[in-house]
């Protein structure tokens, strides 16, 4: 976790993505899924945003969004100061070297056929960054260094890797462009829990020493306590809460976030015996039909009334804390 500075790396307002389904081979009723529904935040120069949520919340989603492999249907994505939605697309090319990717499954997303001297090397070419062969090779080495391997790895494939070696390689690869802003897509999730704590290190230094910023995208609330400056909580398609990490783990104000932090066990049994819990009823409701007024009343413990009518505004309950809940 680094120090971030005032600047906003990006910017995102009003973000809405709604996927059309149905309407098929034989020609069914259309309807909407509304996967991200009014998602606003910033990410400082030198930041880790948490985004955390059940799945299916839009948490990929708004990160798909943000690198544009979703065109979003609504809303702003300023990264830089720049606004991708109104760019041509030979700009938007240009600047995505900017804003890379570390996906979830180190497996799938690495390309069999190469071996990972040839996919790191790969987008130093596409992009023009190293254009000499001879240079390329040599930056190949000085990045598997800086993400924890070998130079001997450059001639290894996929397959003869381990997950946490496949997952280093993933980020030398997002590495090679010099992003400002990396989308972490789960990136510890498909690893065992001590590579988790290696790969959640190796982040957190290249962080301090490169400046980045990172959009980190979880379910898993004790690792992204572990490295975020600020936590996001998504509910439905929306953010339910935002705030600092402390203040999020100490004093969480809406009911949900409360439900999530007191499922994450606690090491000492003294304590987790005695804690008091809060159990949700009732399923997630569909994105198909979410619930009219707060997307979260058909599961809070403590809804009131005029909740399954009124949709609550995201709005400042303490100072840097916001929070989307009629009883603040």
């Amino acid at each position: 976790m680094s120090a971030a500075n005032g600047a906003a790396v990006l910017s995102v307002r009003n973000l809405v993505k709604h996927f059309e389904v149905g309407g098929g081979l034989f020609g069914g009723p259309r309807a909407t899924v509304k996967a991200v529904d009014g998602v606003s935040f910033d990410i400082r120069r030198g930041e880790t945003l948490g985004l955390v949520g059940e799945s299916g919340c839009g948490k990929t989603t708004t990160g798909r969004c943000i690198l544009h492999l979703e065109p979003p249907t609504s809303g702003s994505i300023v990264f830089e100061g720049r606004d991708l939605g109104a760019m041509a697309q030979a700009e938007l090319r240009k600047l995505r070297r900017r804003i890379q990717v570390i996906f979830q499954d180190p497996y799938s997303s690495l390309n069999p056929r190469m071996t990972v001297g040839e996919m790191i090397a790969e987008p130093l070419a596409v992009h023009g960054i190293v254009p000499e062969p001879q240079a390329r090779a040599e930056r190949v080495n000085e990045l598997l260094q800086q993400v924890g391997l070998p130079v001997s790895m450059a001639r290894r494939y996929a397959h003869q890797l381990s997950g946490g070696q496949r997952q280093r390689v993933g980020i030398a690869r997002a590495l090679a462009t010099e992003p400002s802003l990396i989308v972490c897509d789960e990136p510890v999730s498909a690893l065992d829990v001590s590579i988790q704590a290696q790969i959640i290190n190796l982040l957190e230094e290249l962080q301090e020493r490169l400046g980045l910023a990172y959009l980190f995208v979880a379910h898993d609330l004790s690792v992204v306590r572990h490295i975020s400056d600020r936590v996001a909580v998504m509910y439905l398609g929306r953010v339910v809460e935002i705030t600092d990490r402390d203040s999020l783990y100490a004093s969480p104000q809406h009911p949900y976030t409360k439900a999530l932090l007191s499922a994450v066990p606690i090491p000492d049994p003294a304590l987790e015996r005695v804690r008091e819990r809060t159990v949700l009823g009732g399923e997630v409701p569909s994105l198909l039909q979410p619930p009219a007024g707060c997307v979260f009343h058909s599961r809070c413990p403590v809804a009131l009334e005029q909740c399954r009518s009124e949709v609550p505004e995201l709005r400042e309950v303490r100072p840097a804390h916001r929070a989307a809940c009629l009883r603040l």
